[in-house]
Protein backbone atom coordinates (compact mmCIF):
# COMPACT_ATOMS: atom_id res chain seq x y z
CA UNK A 1 0.00 0.00 0.00
CA UNK A 2 1.55 3.49 -0.58
CA UNK A 3 2.14 6.24 1.39
CA UNK A 4 0.12 9.27 2.17
CA UNK A 5 1.54 12.22 -0.21
CA UNK A 6 2.43 14.01 3.43
CA UNK A 7 4.63 10.98 4.11
CA UNK A 8 6.61 10.65 1.25
CA UNK A 9 10.46 11.80 1.02
CA UNK A 10 10.23 12.91 -2.84
CA UNK A 11 7.76 15.19 -1.66
CA UNK A 12 9.26 16.77 1.50
CA UNK A 13 11.97 17.39 -1.11
CA UNK A 14 9.97 18.72 -3.71
CA UNK A 15 7.98 20.84 -1.20
CA UNK A 16 11.30 22.57 0.42
CA UNK A 17 12.65 23.09 -2.66
CA UNK A 18 9.88 25.02 -4.15
CA UNK A 19 9.94 27.01 -0.49
CA UNK A 20 13.71 27.42 -0.46
CA UNK A 21 13.27 29.12 -4.22
CA UNK A 22 10.20 31.21 -3.66
CA UNK A 23 12.23 32.71 -0.55
CA UNK A 24 15.24 33.49 -2.69
CA UNK A 25 13.19 34.61 -5.74
CA UNK A 26 11.53 37.24 -3.75
CA UNK A 27 15.01 38.68 -2.28
CA UNK A 28 16.94 38.19 -5.42
CA UNK A 29 13.72 40.20 -7.66
CA UNK A 30 15.00 43.92 -6.50
CA UNK A 31 18.81 42.19 -8.20
CA UNK A 32 16.61 41.37 -11.57
CA UNK A 33 18.48 37.31 -11.30
CA UNK A 34 16.27 34.86 -11.18
CA UNK A 35 16.85 32.11 -8.95
CA UNK A 36 19.06 29.73 -11.23
CA UNK A 37 20.84 32.96 -12.16
CA UNK A 38 22.00 33.76 -8.92
CA UNK A 39 22.97 29.59 -8.92
CA UNK A 40 25.47 30.30 -11.77
CA UNK A 41 26.77 33.38 -10.61
CA UNK A 42 27.66 31.63 -7.30
CA UNK A 43 29.54 29.56 -9.37
CA UNK A 44 31.66 32.37 -11.11
CA UNK A 45 32.29 33.95 -7.79
CA UNK A 46 33.79 31.11 -6.16
CA UNK A 47 35.34 30.37 -9.60
CA UNK A 48 39.54 31.27 -9.89
CA UNK A 49 39.60 30.71 -13.45
CA UNK A 50 36.28 31.54 -16.10
CA UNK A 51 34.68 27.85 -15.87
CA UNK A 52 33.11 26.13 -19.44
CA UNK A 53 29.90 26.00 -19.71
CA UNK A 54 29.50 22.48 -19.20
CA UNK A 55 31.37 23.05 -15.66
CA UNK A 56 28.74 25.21 -14.98
CA UNK A 57 26.29 22.60 -15.94
CA UNK A 58 27.97 20.13 -14.00
CA UNK A 59 27.74 22.11 -10.60
CA UNK A 60 24.17 23.72 -10.87
CA UNK A 61 23.08 20.41 -12.58
CA UNK A 62 21.44 22.29 -15.48
CA UNK A 63 21.59 20.76 -18.78
CA UNK A 64 23.33 22.71 -21.68
CA UNK A 65 20.15 23.26 -23.53
CA UNK A 66 18.57 25.26 -20.31
CA UNK A 67 21.99 26.70 -19.32
CA UNK A 68 22.82 27.95 -22.65
CA UNK A 69 19.42 30.56 -22.86
CA UNK A 70 20.03 31.61 -19.74
CA UNK A 71 23.83 32.35 -20.06
CA UNK A 72 22.88 34.50 -23.51
CA UNK A 73 19.84 36.46 -20.91
CA UNK A 74 22.91 36.84 -18.41
CA UNK A 75 25.08 37.79 -21.04
CA UNK A 76 22.62 40.67 -22.32
CA UNK A 77 22.13 42.09 -18.56
CA UNK A 78 26.15 42.30 -18.93
CA UNK A 79 26.53 40.15 -15.84
CA UNK A 80 28.45 37.96 -17.91
CA UNK A 81 30.80 37.57 -21.13
CA UNK A 82 30.91 34.01 -23.42
CA UNK A 83 34.00 33.48 -24.71
CA UNK A 84 35.10 30.27 -26.79
CA UNK A 85 38.25 28.80 -25.01
CA UNK A 86 41.92 29.62 -26.72
CA UNK A 87 42.80 25.66 -26.97
CA UNK A 88 39.74 24.31 -27.82
CA UNK A 89 37.05 26.40 -29.06
CA UNK A 90 34.25 23.52 -28.75
CA UNK A 91 34.38 25.02 -25.56
CA UNK A 92 32.60 28.25 -24.18
CA UNK A 93 33.68 29.97 -21.04
CA UNK A 94 32.00 32.55 -18.97
CA UNK A 95 33.40 34.91 -17.07
CA UNK A 96 32.38 37.86 -14.49
CA UNK A 97 32.03 41.00 -15.87
CA UNK A 98 32.83 43.82 -13.28
CA UNK A 99 29.05 44.18 -13.44
CA UNK A 100 28.24 40.96 -12.43
CA UNK A 101 31.30 40.82 -9.28
CA UNK A 102 29.99 43.94 -8.32
CA UNK A 103 26.75 41.87 -7.32
CA UNK A 104 28.53 39.39 -4.76
CA UNK A 105 28.28 41.35 -1.59
CA UNK A 106 24.39 42.05 -2.37
CA UNK A 107 23.81 38.32 -2.66
CA UNK A 108 25.98 37.63 -0.03
CA UNK A 109 23.14 39.78 2.45
CA UNK A 110 20.52 37.72 0.65
CA UNK A 111 22.02 34.14 1.72
CA UNK A 112 22.94 35.69 5.23
CA UNK A 113 19.21 37.05 5.39
CA UNK A 114 17.40 33.03 4.50
CA UNK A 115 19.99 31.37 6.98
CA UNK A 116 18.80 33.74 9.38
CA UNK A 117 15.60 33.46 8.68
CA UNK A 118 15.17 29.94 8.78
CA UNK A 119 14.55 28.34 12.50
CA UNK A 120 17.52 26.08 14.10
CA UNK A 121 20.96 26.75 14.66
CA UNK A 122 23.75 27.19 12.09
CA UNK A 123 25.15 23.69 13.14
CA UNK A 124 21.90 22.14 12.01
CA UNK A 125 21.87 23.81 8.72
CA UNK A 126 25.05 22.76 7.71
CA UNK A 127 24.15 18.95 8.91
CA UNK A 128 21.04 19.67 6.97
CA UNK A 129 23.01 20.34 4.06
CA UNK A 130 25.53 17.87 4.24
CA UNK A 131 22.66 14.85 4.56
CA UNK A 132 21.09 16.30 1.75
CA UNK A 133 24.00 16.48 -0.22
CA UNK A 134 24.64 12.81 0.44
CA UNK A 135 21.14 11.73 -0.25
CA UNK A 136 21.94 14.02 -3.91
CA UNK A 137 24.80 11.75 -4.34
CA UNK A 138 22.76 7.99 -3.28
CA UNK A 139 19.68 8.87 -5.81
CA UNK A 140 22.20 10.08 -9.20
CA UNK A 141 23.73 6.69 -8.08
CA UNK A 142 20.64 5.07 -7.87
CA UNK A 143 19.20 6.52 -11.31
CA UNK A 144 22.59 5.21 -12.52
CA UNK A 145 21.68 2.05 -11.90
CA UNK A 146 18.41 2.24 -13.10
CA UNK A 147 19.54 3.59 -16.75
CA UNK A 148 21.81 0.39 -16.70
CA UNK A 149 19.73 -1.80 -16.58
Amino acid sequence: MSKPIHDLLCHALYSANLSMQKVYRDLLAPMGLTYPQYLVMTVLWHSSEPPTVKEIGAQVQLESSTLTPLLKRMEKMALIERTRDIKDERQVRIALTSAGRAMEQQASDITQCVENGLSGRSEDLQTTRDILKHLSTDLLALASNDRSK
